[in-house]
């Protein structure tokens, strides 16, 4: 019966051990999830040997500075809204201050595709009107300020060339290391020329594993764009004798490769860009205020003016990327 007893009473202890643990462990609640917050914004600032869009230079070949602000709002996981605002500095014939970009859309995922679709303006506040007549080539008036200035090149532009774009982007990820990105852009009034532009362009990317550069921090990637311009015919403020009404813009395939270096928030990005665009028909297009001679002669050109601001360039970019959500709590 002692025997009987004891056991009992060892049983009994060890039964009381476990459910105190047992009422232990119950009683450590897990922390509560974190409320979602759907807002965000992303803003960064970047500095450029030579902004270069599309292949053309808007810098004149000269050093730029940039700066952007997002603020974004997700719906849901795959769902993300947002508007922004960007400013660069340029460098443009008709002397604009700089170019100030708005815009806004929506950025949808499914799965491994990311979709952006939305519409960008483009504003080039502080402009001057250089013509240097008092009518265009149509016979059309034209403001004082327009008859009174004129580039020594003999090319035009107008005092705002402000417009815009609506756009679509896919983007395929791969896996951790691969992506490629198509891309459509459309504007009814490229540059405020009065020719309607259209831009598709196909990006691919390598992102190399995390442990490239060891356990530094840095990564490395490696991209690539090849891109179509498409262009319309521009109102008479551009014609020549034998246009008169305007000339049809000389279409134009773009191209650029690079490598960048990631660092925390920073970015370091080298890339070649150039095109197929010849020097009289570039001169035409970006009325270049640095084109000079009188050998390339183009139909849209008889002046024969040549530009390199749709030709060979390297371009150095150092940014830095911060969002609210990632880099301010």
């Amino acid at each position: 019966m002692k025997k009987l007893a004891l056991l009992a009473t060892a049983l009994a202890m060890i039964s009381s051990s476990a459910m105190a643990a047992d009422m232990a462990v119950k009683a450590v609640k897990a922390p509560p999830p974190a409320p979602f917050d759907p807002w965000d914004i992303a803003f960064g600032a970047g500095i450029l040997s030579d902004y270069i869009f599309r292949g053309v230079t808007q810098s004149n070949h000269n050093p730029s500075v940039t700066a952007y602000f997002e603020p974004r709002y997700n719906v849901n996981k795959d769902l993300l809204l947002y508007i922004g605002t960007s400013t660069e500095s340029i460098s443009f014939a008709n002397r604009a201050a700089a170019e100030v970009d708005v815009y806004g859309g929506i950025r949808p995922t499914f799965g491994a595709f990311a979709f952006d679709i939305g519409v960008w303006g483009y504003l080039y506040p502080g402009g001057t009107c250089y013509f240097g007549a008092p009518f265009d080539t149509a016979g059309k008036p034209l403001s004082p300020e327009c008859a009174v200035n004129a580039l020594a090149n003999g090319n035009v532009m107008k005092k705002d060339v402000s417009f815009f774009e609506v756009y679509g982007k896919a983007t395929w990820t791969i896996n951790d290391n691969w992506a490629f990105t198509i891309n459509e852009y459309y504007s009814p009034n490229f540059l405020n020329t009065g020719a309607w532009g259209n831009y598709s362009s196909i990006i691919g990317k390598y992102t190399a594993p995390s442990t490239v550069f060891g356990s530094s921090g840095v990564g490395m990637y490696v991209s690539g764009e090849f891109g179509r311009q498409w262009l319309g015919t521009s109102d008479s403020f551009y014609g020549v004798p034998a246009f008169p009404n305007g000339i049809k813009y000389a279409d134009y395939n773009t191209w650029n490769i690079g490598i960048g270096f990631t660092y925390k928030v920073f970015t370091l990005d080298l890339r070649y860009s150039d095109t197929d665009l010849s020097k009289g028909n570039c001169s035409a297009f970006t009325s270049d205020f640095t084109a000079g001679g009188t050998t390339n002669v183009t139909p849209i050109n008889p002046g024969g003016t040549g530009s390199n601001w749709c030709g060979a360039a390297g371009i150095a970019k150092l940014s830095v990327d911060l969002t609210a959500m990632s880099n301010l709590k």
